[in-house]
């Protein structure tokens, strides 16, 4: 899944650890897939490194906050997957690239083709369709309404849905 207003509040170039506010729901939703057997894994891109906002340090430690935050309520992120770079660096995974996702499959033995993901813009979608995903989610928070006004043509493939916790209900009743 997406990290920025996905599963926590988008809060623009977030680099302060006491700044992570998961959305709501979001920890009962992901515990519920974490019990039917899904792993967990964030893709995300945080251009605020190659922009010089912050560093990739400040990212680990907002990554870190956020582990210990759902690990309180049970939940284990099996990875991060995060892609520094600014829009036209160059990148190895950045969105829409799905290499992370192929890195996971390589990485935990994922069955692509039965996985979904989920996010708030169309690059979080591209990711999942490039990687030949069975689903692909967008979720109206964070950027995810917008999108969906805006570019409802684009979302023909994806399943739309309110928030995480509506992603995970859709996912279990469709697995």
């Amino acid at each position: 899944m997406d990290r920025d207003g996905t599963l926590i509040e988008d809060k623009e170039y977030l680099s302060r650890p006491e700044n992570v506010a998961p959305l709501a729901g979001a920890a009962e939703a992901l515990l519920s897939l974490q019990k039917a057997g899904f792993k967990l894994f964030v893709v995300t891109n945080q251009s605020g490194v190659g922009r010089g906002f912050f560093s990739l340090e400040d990212v680990q430690r907002v990554n870190e906050r956020l582990t210990q935050l759902l690990a309180g309520q049970g939940v284990r992120l099996e990875k991060f997957y995060v892609a520094p770079e600014a829009p036209g660096q160059p990148s190895r995974g950045r969105k829409p690239s799905p290499q992370f996702l192929f890195d996971a499959r390589d990485q935990f033995a994922l069955d692509l083709p039965a996985s979904c993901l989920i996010g708030d813009k169309l690059s979080d979608l591209q990711c999942g369709w490039n990687a030949g995903l069975k689903k692909c989610l967008l979720v109206r928070t964070g950027y995810g309404r917008k999108l969906e006004e805006e570019m409802p043509r684009l979302l023909r493939a994806a399943v739309v849905v309110d928030d995480l916790p509506a992603a995970a209900k859709w996912i279990l009743e469709a697995a």
